[in-house]
């Protein structure tokens, strides 16, 4: 693809390099030769540092290099090419010049693509005749570092570029998410918005100094604090956001004095050397202090979440666009989204209305949803009805012969031969959050009710089962803690008592909460090759989706309390010797292989007969070993007057392969 980057500044370059790393021809233009000079020695300077961190081989550089042309003419640079960026500062009216030059100028079929952090697409676009292809690709710096791209449509960016624009955010590396209208800020930056209205009234008010509240910050786990990143991305660029959001949003974005003030002194941040601290040694010099006690992470959260809930409403974006959008931009561990799973709707409401009613401020006054009582509601929403309508929740694919459901993590496939698989889809390691484990339980429930469906396969999606746990989830107390642990508990109990024989299909890494997945299951079958283990000890915790209890009863307790207390990992092989796996299957053919005994189970076992002896196991170890006798014996009674008893017994006699019917 022939891609033009217009503004060799920060972003323009960083942007050029992307799509350059990805085998893309790019032409960087830029009217300013010391500007060009600039971008090519910092893209060769880039590409060196990923030759020596091994990111890239030696030769890969000049290869990259090679792809990207320089030019001082626009006219030239977009001539022929599939793809144009625009990079330039954020000033609308320049931006409205180049789009309508480049209406002109590029072959008919070209996306135009904006860049721009803030401005709505349509006003970018005033002026282009062809508005169907104009839309945005917002990169984060530095582009080629950052992992997000925003790709914006505007009241007019038709169907076909919006998702070919999509396409091509994944094709770079991207993780691309949709913004679905046209909205000031779009995503992340409509996110940070109010927080930075916040933070500039925090000093406004002399709530608390940069420092303290920067302190805190960190001391929650962030990489910067809000004062410290300001500097660092410009105070004026904050202080022009806001100007815009004044004019878009509401006029109480104009209610920012510091910020202004800093601006007016030529305190600029690390640019300028000084801002909210002295950057003189090349990093921030923050003033020892003590962490804020008057601004709390909970009047962040609740802003954040307010917004997000604003976006919904809407239609902007997705709650799970949003919240990859916020993690993956912010450079967070969670986003507003996984938060606001975790409060309730009373206590996000009455956050807000203390802030609103402390800073005089319509802004941060609660969202329609949270005043009704809704908030739950709207950020479980998958999709908005347009979307209900052009994309179906089920899907059929014939050329594998079965069907799939695709849920937000995993994907139910039903098979041939009486045989449902339950594929976990978080590239790449498929961690466990709260959306998967309610995902998880929404699919066994389907299976659990599915009378064609005999024997159920758990796997991941890609080469790994599941790296266990996302322990960046957000999840605000202990009492919670105890409840999400009780959560998973009593969902992953669901497969032990489920009247299906559960297999799991261990593959890569099956660690912590996804080892406990798997000793959930009937049977677990593994490639000789993977990785189980409970590194929970290790880090601070236990094993609390039931590994504790049910790795002892599989091994015995001498032998869970030397895995479990060491975090050591076992591979396949070694799992299979301590009775944890039943079979091994190559890497190359585990899929195929696990399936097939799937198969020879639901096809060549009575299903009534696999039903009841899954549970004379699971309940004979609970009981006396009399019990369990009586119990042995009355399973055996109810399956003699089944058909298909004799079924069994009259394909034996005629030497012919059993028909059950599960009657």
């Amino acid at each position: 693809m022939k891609v033009a980057v217009i503004g060799s500044g920060e972003m323009g370059r960083g942007i050029a390099l992307v799509f350059a790393q990805y085998n893309n021809d790019v032409v960087l233009e830029d009217s300013f030769p010391q500007a060009l000079d600039k971008a090519r020695k910092y893209i060769g300077d880039n590409l060196s540092k990923m030759v020596e961190k091994g990111i890239i081989r030696k030769g890969e550089d000049e290869s990259i290099s090679s792809r990207i042309r320089y030019s001082g003419s626009l006219e030239d640079s977009v001539r022929d090419v599939d793809l144009v960026v625009e990079a330039v500062p954020e000033i609308v009216g320049l931006k409205q010049e180049i789009f309508e030059n480049l209406d002109k100028m590029c072959k008919r079929d070209a996306i135009l693509a904006t860049n721009t952090s803030n401005i709505k697409i349509s006003e970018i676009s005033k002026n282009v005749k062809g508005k169907e292809r104009v839309l945005g690709m917002h990169f984060f710096n530095p582009a080629n570092r950052m992992k997000l791209v925003e790709i914006i449509r505007s009241e007019f960016t038709s169907d076909e570029y919006f998702e070919k624009a999509f396409k091509i955010g994944e094709d770079i590396g991207k993780t691309a998410v949709k913004v679905l209208k046209d909205s000031p800020g779009f995503i992340v930056n409509r996110i940070n918005a109010p927080d930075m209205l916040f933070f500039c009234n925090v000093l406004d008010k002399q709530v608390e100094r940069p420092e303290e509240m920067d302190l805190y910050a960190r001391g929650q786990g962030l990489p910067m604090g809000p004062y410290e990143l300001m500097d660092f991305v410009g105070i004026d660029t904050v202080a022009h956001s806001l100007d815009y959001y004044a004019t878009t949003l509401s006029e109480e974005y104009y209610q920012c004095k510091t910020f202004r003030n800093l601006v007016k002194e030529g305190k600029l941040g690390k640019k300028s050397g000084k801002g909210f601290y002295d950057w003189s040694s090349g990093k921030a010099n923050i003033p020892k202090s003590e962490p804020s006690e008057k601004v709390t992470i909970m009047d962040i959260f609740a802003i954040e979440i307010n917004e997000a809930v604003k976006l919904i409403e809407e239609r902007v974006a997705l709650p799970e666009e949003i919240e990859t959008a916020v993690k993956l931009g912010l450079n967070r561990p969670f986003g507003p989204i996984s938060v606001a799973r975790s409060l309730t709707n009373a206590e996000v409401k009455k956050k807000l209305e203390e802030l609103s009613g402390f800073y005089g401020f319509k802004t941060f006054e609660p969202a329609a949803s949270i005043k009704q009582g809704k908030l739950k509601e709207i950020i479980s929403i998958k999709s908005f009805p347009e979307a209900e309508k052009k994309e179906p929740a089920e899907q059929k694919s014939m050329s594998r012969g079965l069907e799939e459901k695709k849920y937000s993590t995993l994907i139910l496939e039903k098979r041939e031969n009486h045989v449902s698989r339950i594929l976990l889809n978080r590239p790449k390691h498929n961690f466990i959050n709260s959306d998967l484990l309610n995902d998880l339980e929404g699919a066994i429930e389907e299976v659990w009710v599915d009378k064609d469906t005999r024997v159920l396969v758990i796997t991941g999606s890609g080469e790994t089962f599941t790296a266990g746990a996302e322990l960046s989830q957000f999840i605000p107390g202990l009492f919670d803690f105890v409840e999400y642990s009780r959560k998973g508990e009593r969902i992953f109990k669901k497969l032990q008592e489920i009247p299906k024989v559960v297999i799991a299909e261990i593959k890569g890494l099956a660690l912590g909460g996804g080892f406990e997945l798997s000793l959930s299951c009937d049977i677990r079958v593994s490639t000789p090759e993977a990785q189980m283990g409970l590194p929970e000890v290790t880090l601070g915790l236990l094993p609390a989706w039931s590994g504790s209890q049910r790795l002892a009863k599989l091994v015995g307790n001498s032998r869970a309390m030397y895995l479990i207390l060491t975090g050591k990992r076992v591979t396949g092989q070694q799992a299979l010797e301590f009775g944890v796996v039943s079979e091994l299957y190559p890497k190359d053919s585990v899929d195929i292989d696990t399936i097939k005994l799937a198969e020879s189970i639901s096809i060549g076992s009575s299903p009534i007969a696999t039903s009841l002896v899954k549970r004379l196991i699971n309940r004979g170890a609970d009981v006396s070993y009399d019990s369990g006798l009586e119990m042995e014996s009355m399973a055996a009674g109810i399956l003699y007057g089944t058909e298909d008893m004799k079924e069994g017994i009259t394909a034996l006699l005629q030497k012919r392969k059993p028909n059950f019917q599960n009657k």
